[in-house]
């Protein structure tokens, strides 16, 4: 009966622990995947709400902007700033976007404030507006959007916190076609949203496949280690693909990417540089497999044919070229360089079982938080400059209007004088 007694209470504490167990489980998991994203301390508004601002009337502003513009006259910047500082709810959002529009398409389009577009940014997420903001960036020509690094990683952050990749990988792109990949943070943050998306295996449009190969490329070189020459390799293969089939004219249109054909073969380079590396560089296997299937699916009598096809309507728009057959040409060479590389990478040990989400899960797990830092103390300090030099725009405003009350004093009296 003892013997019975202590083996019933030990299942009842086995059944307690449990879900303490199973929930120490997922908040351990829940923890690591967190833990790749930017901390509470880089995110923290409170700098950003805390500087030097004016209380202004929307409304008023509103109304000021529009009789200067039926004058014909140009808006300043610092209204422009005044009124997207001073957005209180998601409906003024949509307010403010109409005036960067205007301002854009004025003689004053030039000198939209920094910390005007950063505002702006911080207002589409503060009011649940980001769709807004993703697309001003997206059309940033017509609303003069040009974000800096940090402003991107909080919108990246943002996607990535809700698990949206596409979004993520959406603001990574525009991150591609400004060339934005100094900051360490936001080379680990591109990667590790655009690994997390290529991870749902999304039906690529070939226009997609470019955009993505870009991404993966300009980010990638930035990391001298296993997850940026995996995410090359990658990158390379995409783009790669792109001109196979549609020509390097295709490849380069509106592109940030250096004039050179024959992707496939720097995809080659890049295993031949893992190879003759006396270190451990390894390339991710899902890489590899991915790279194989995609010379081998170009390779196939049927995608021949239809690569044919497709040349044969491109060459009535001049878009391609003898380069581009010549490259198609050289697919059995690539395959086969291609197999000898991977030998020489499985013979060496430099083949990672881990697919590409997993080094830059890994990446930014290791790194992200060490780089943070030195973008805050950045941050802090070009806050205090556009503190500097909003003062001296209102100091300056008031001198102007001083002396525009002294000039129309001066003709009054001129005029009582005749």
């Amino acid at each position: 009966m003892k013997w019975y007694n202590l083996n019933m209470a030990a299942s009842i504490l086995q059944r307690f622990l449990l879900p303490v167990r199973t929930a120490s489980k997922y908040a351990a998991q829940s923890l690591i995947a967190r833990r790749c994203l930017l901390s509470a301390s880089y995110t923290d508004t409170k700098l950003w709400e805390q500087r030097e601002h004016e209380p202004q009337n929307l409304a008023d502003l509103a109304t000021l902007m529009d009789r200067t513009y039926e004058r014909k006259l140009p808006v300043s910047s610092l209204t422009m700033s005044r009124f997207v500082d001073n957005i209180t709810c998601n409906e003024e959002v949509h307010q403010a976007e109409y005036y960067l529009y205007k301002f854009r398409h004025s003689p004053n389009c030039w000198y939209l404030r920094g910390w005007t577009i950063h505002s702006w940014f911080r207002q589409c997420l503060k009011y649940e507006a980001r769709d807004k903001a993703l697309y001003t960036l997206k059309n940033k020509v017509q609303y003069g959007i040009f974000p800096d690094e940090f402003t991107f990683n909080l919108l990246i952050d943002s996607y990535l916190k809700d698990k949206d990749y596409m979004g993520a990988c959406a603001v990574v792109e525009e991150v591609m076609l400004q060339e934005a990949f100094d900051l360490p943070t936001t080379q680990m943050l591109s990667l590790y949203a655009l690994s997390k998306y290529l991870a749902t295996k999304p039906d690529l449009k070939w226009q997609e496949q470019r955009n993505m190969g870009a991404a993966l490329l300009l980010a990638g070189l930035k990391q001298e280690n296993s997850t940026g020459l995996s995410a090359q390799l990658l990158a390379h293969a995409l783009i790669g693909k792109v001109e196979m089939t549609r020509g390097i004219h295709a490849v380069f249109h509106k592109m940030p990417l250096i004039w050179t054909p024959g992707y496939f073969s720097q995809s080659l380079a890049v295993m031949e540089r893992v190879c003759s590396d006396a270190g451990d560089l390894r390339l991710s296997k899902e890489v590899l497999d991915a790279v194989h299937n995609m010379l081998q699916e170009l390779s196939s009598p049927a995608t021949t044919e239809a690569g044919e096809d497709i040349a044969t309507e491109n060459q009535s728009d001049e878009s391609m070229d003898e380069e581009d057959e010549l490259e198609r040409a050289k697919l059995p060479q690539y395959l086969a360089r291609f197999q000898e590389l991977r030998e020489q990478l499985q013979d060496q040990g430099k083949v990672e079982p881990a697919d590409l989400e997993t080094l830059a899960t890994r990446l930014a797990q290791e790194s992200l938080r060490a780089c943070e830092d030195a973008d805050i103390a950045d941050y802090e300090r070009k806050v205090k400059d556009w503190e500097a030099e909003l003062r001296q725009l209102i100091q300056r405003e008031k001198e102007l209007r001083k002396k525009a009350e002294q000039e129309r004093a001066a003709r009054l009296a001129a005029r009582a004088a005749q």
